[in-house]
């Protein structure tokens, strides 16, 4: 089949480069209108791997709208909720074109509820489906291929014959495909995020009263995720979850609860408590110094809302550089992809030194602040911290440390319900 491709998000890349894996003939519309369309640079390299295999192999296109032909037989769009607007003018454009109806129309774009049917009411004629994006971020490509089953919004039969042939080499047995209304298959993804934001803001919870009574919240993590019912996914104590479509989508399920007049409070707590722990790490600098903070200097490692991302949607980051700088603190801060939207976002300040070395970050510092579980950051050379820091304290916020082998190189420690 001839697909187009809209957006520049992780799951319009994975989905571009596994469709054309599988030899559909992929054209990657840039709807920027840029002079030399090419495929953005993803931090996952498996993904920029895949898809400059496929360009060079010629199963891959990269076009701009105006070089996009007419004989496409499926249209893919994948955007975010803040370029919704754009993706009504792209509509509107491919409105104009001599193209013949019906196409199939899959809408993977992160718009909440109604998002389809919004979209459908500009181009009425085609065979709208919805298809929710469920990539991860750092594990994009496994994520697609080892799902099990797949959520689809259509419940028209000549349709989904459509959809499962297209997806065939990537779903091949009809029991991998669980087809619905669209509606409820855009409710299905927005409760799925839900149901992972509660079991992180539980964890995060139960880590909180651990703490008071002198538990290690490690230990009851472990023993919570060997019972076959509960498992571990998303149960990991920490600085709190981010992420832009994440987060939207808990915000926007949250409202749509809000807004039946059901009595649930559950969801907006679950939000509660993840900003809460965005402080936590502030809370316990601010304890340990007894509140005398002016003037110190903090290094920070990690901005970006989890490992394997440049993107800083949401995350821990912001909460805490608000906090510090409050109290008059400079930060010095180190990540291995997100400075320069920490550079974008912040600008030139005197109190925020980007650095390119982790350990050039901790230099002279009064405490060091972890807050996403790079790899990087795992084994750290605590003699060099030792001499480098003015003060050895260490605040973990995705307690990846060993808390008496920290202490016993010299340090003071201070984990997430530890």
């Amino acid at each position: 089949m001839k697909v187009a491709v809209f957006g520049r998000t992780l799951y319009a890349g994975v989905m571009a480069a596994l469709l054309a894996e599988c030899g559909h003939k992929v054209y990657w519309c840039d709807i920027f209108e840029q002079d030399s369309p090419e495929a953005p640079d993803f931090q996952d390299e498996a993904v920029n791997r895949l898809l400059q295999q496929q360009h060079a192999q010629g199963f891959l296109h990269y076009c701009s709208l105006k070089e996009l032909g007419l004989e496409m037989d499926v249209y893919l769009f994948s955007l975010t909720p803040a370029e919704e607007p754009l993706m009504i003018e792209l509509l509107q454009q491919l409105q104009q074109r001599l193209i013949i109806h019906p196409k199939l129309m899959i809408n993977a774009s992160t718009l909440g509820l109604q998002g389809t049917a919004r979209l459908k009411q500009l181009l009425p004629e085609d065979d709208w489906v919805y298809l929710p994006d469920m990539s991860q971020e750092g594990n994009a490509l496994a994520s697609i291929t080892q799902a099990e089953q797949l959520t689809v919004g259509c419940m028209n039969p000549q349709v989904q014959s459509k959809v499962q042939e297209f997806l065939r080499p990537l779903f091949p047995r009809k029991q991998q495909y669980l087809f619905m209304p669209v509606l409820d298959a855009e409710f299905t993804k927005l409760s799925i995020s839900g149901m992972l934001a509660t079991r992180i803001s539980y964890i995060n919870d139960l880590a909180v009263v651990a703490e008071k009574l002198g538990i290690d919240i490690e230990h009851v993590r472990q023993g919570m995720a060997a019972d076959s019912r509960i498992g571990e996914s998303y149960m990991y104590p920490g600085a709190g979850f981010g992420g832009e479509n994440f987060s939207h989508d808990v915000l926007t399920l949250a409202n749509t609860v809000s807004t039946t007049g059901v009595k649930s409070q559950l969801l907006a707590q679950v939000w509660e408590i993840n900003e809460q722990q965005k402080e936590l790490l502030f809370r316990k600098l601010w304890n340990y110094y007894q509140g005398n903070l002016k003037g110190k200097t903090i290094a920070i490692w990690g901005a970006a809302f989890k490992e394997n991302t440049s993107r800083v949607h949401h995350s821990p980051i912001h909460a805490m550089l608000k906090a510090l700088w409050a109290q008059g603190l400079t930060v010095k801060l180190h990540d291995p992809q997100a400075l320069p939207e920490i550079q974008a976002l912040y600008g030139e300040r005197d109190d925020l030194i980007l650095c390119q070395d982790q350990y050039e970050a901790v230099k002279d510092s009064h405490a060091l602040c972890l807050l996403t579980a790079w790899k990087h950051y795992w084994s750290p050379d605590y003699k060099t911290l030792l001499n480098s820091m003015q003060h050895p304290l260490i605040l973990d916020g995705r307690n990846i440390y060993d808390p008496q082998f920290v202490k016993a190189q010299g340090f003071a420690y201070m984990g997430v319900g530890r």
